[in-house]
């Protein structure tokens, strides 16, 4: 028997914690990249969960409002270990980030725009770029299988480039389309279906194989869904009631938690989708900060480990701190509070809706009525990442517009980020690194030429 073919050594929740915590300081790249490293590392190296049950996993929280990333890490550590275990490998995947983007905030607002620190976004930015488009690339080999699923693929792009059609609109005509087509045409709905043969990458066997039973932890209870719904509603009507008792009733931090609260519910599409109705109500409704500053915080998100929609800590943090600068000698533990009010308020519908959908979620393994819909989802959900990144190409190599002049520089750095990604298969945190690095020269020689 091959390697690949022995089964791995199931995992402590010791030994999958260190993992974790590693991968909070590592998932670059916003939601795209980290799932493009969750694959990486759990399918292929540490072969933790098989192919079909990741994507199985990954479809589900495609579907819902809030971060994909981490609502993915979330279910395979609750798949894993239990309900500890989800919420340890959840909270793991936020908490660097939101220590760093606090400490970074305090710098921001402290120090101002430093020159240096401007380079260094310089350089990231294009890696970022090439980071997203290689992340397409990658899941489109995974979910895009065959003709059906492609021209799927290539509609939504159409539809968002072009239409300009909202993500929650792609999702529900995908699905409607993968239900009926599931239903019509089977063999391309299959989780699984290659292209015309039948084939499938085989990463060896796996702790949670294909046909590994699913966990008594993880099968469906209305018991258990009751009960934890009941610890749901109190985990957030206890800290509103204390903050409307410490602060009063229409001050920030109720305000704070509420607008969050219906961010973390409302928007579809994860983390590039809720920005616009974040920028909308912190920007224009509440006057937390300036355009410009939601601008530089959303920098500060793409270049920080953590999903992207961490930048809800640069909100609550400027909120919190630009609003006691007066009368106060210490305004960073408000900005700090800010900050960690936002947070707990746009993640906690994200662990309810796993620890409560995911036992409904695994009954429907293997059942093409459920997964027909999901696997055209993802197909949809590949033509949109595509999207996202030549947005993100637009306003890195035409940063002034389409009038403006074009930043050679930029797309150098993102060509040699695309080959060290694309055909030498280095890391996104080694790609990071290094055009970081490359903006700073470019700083640094532009001085010294004056």
């Amino acid at each position: 028997m091959s390697q690949e073919q022995v089964k791995p050594n199931t995992i402590s929740l010791k030994e999958a914690l260190r993992f974790w915590t590693k991968l909070g300081f590592i998932s670059f790249g916003g939601p795209a990249g980290q799932i493009a490293v969750l694959h990486q590392e759990l399918v292929e190296k540490r072969r933790w969960i098989s192919e079909r049950r990741f994507l199985h996993a990954l479809n589900y929280c495609m579907l819902l409002p809030g971060p994909e990333a981490q609502q993915l890490v979330t279910y395979i550590g609750w798949l894993m270990h239990r309900s500890w275990g989800g919420i340890l490998a959840g909270s793991l995947f936020v908490l660097p980030s939101l220590v760093i983007l606090i400490a970074l905030s305090w710098i921001y607002l402290t120090f101002g725009q430093v020159p240096w620190i401007a380079a260094i976004f310089f350089g990231i930015k294009p890696a970022v770029t090439a980071i997203v488009l290689h992340a397409a690339v990658r899941i489109g080999k995974r979910t895009i299988r065959n003709q059906p699923l492609q021209w799927i693929a290539l509609c939504s792009f159409l539809a968002i480039f072009i239409l300009n059609l909202a993500f929650p609109i792609i999702v529900l005509i995908a699905a409607g389309f993968g239900f009926w087509g599931g239903k019509r045409y089977p063999e391309y709905f299959q989780q699984g279906a290659g292209h015309g043969n039948g084939k499938e990458i085989k990463y060896g066997a796996a702790i949670i194989d294909d046909e590994t039973p699913v966990p008594e932890h993880a099968q469906f209870q209305y018991q258990k869904t009751i009960r934890y719904s009941i610890v749901a509603l109190a985990c957030w009507l206890a800290p509103i009631a204390l903050l409307i008792f410490w602060f009063g009733w229409q001050t920030l931090y109720p305000e704070i938690a509420w607008f969050f609260t219906k961010s973390a519910f409302l928007t579809f599409g994860g983390a590039y989708a809720v920005l616009p109705y974040v920028y909308q109500g912190a920007v224009d409704h509440f006057h937390w900060l300036s355009a410009n500053q939601m601008i530089d915080g959303l920098a500060l998100g793409e270049t920080t480990p953590g999903p992207l929609i961490m930048v809800v800590a640069f909100v609550g943090y400027l909120a919190g701190h630009i609003q006691h600068l007066i009368g106060n000698s210490s305004p960073f533990w408000f900005g700090a509070l800010g900050a960690l009010v936002a947070t707990w308020f746009t993640f906690l519908p994200s662990f309810f809706f796993i620890l409560v959908g995911g036992p409904m979620i695994e009954s429907t393994h293997g059942k093409l009525e459920f997964t027909a819909p999901l696997t055209a989802i993802s197909a949809a959900v590949v033509g949109v990442i595509a999207n996202l990144g030549l947005f993100f190409a637009y306003h890195v190599f035409l940063p002034r517009g389409l009038g403006g002049p074009i930043s050679w520089i930029s797309i150098l750095i993102c060509l040699l980020a695309g080959l060290a990604l694309f055909k030498f298969q280095k890391g996104v945190l080694s790609v990071l690194g290094s055009c970081a690095l490359a903006g700073l020269l470019i700083h640094f020689v532009s001085v010294l030429m004056g």
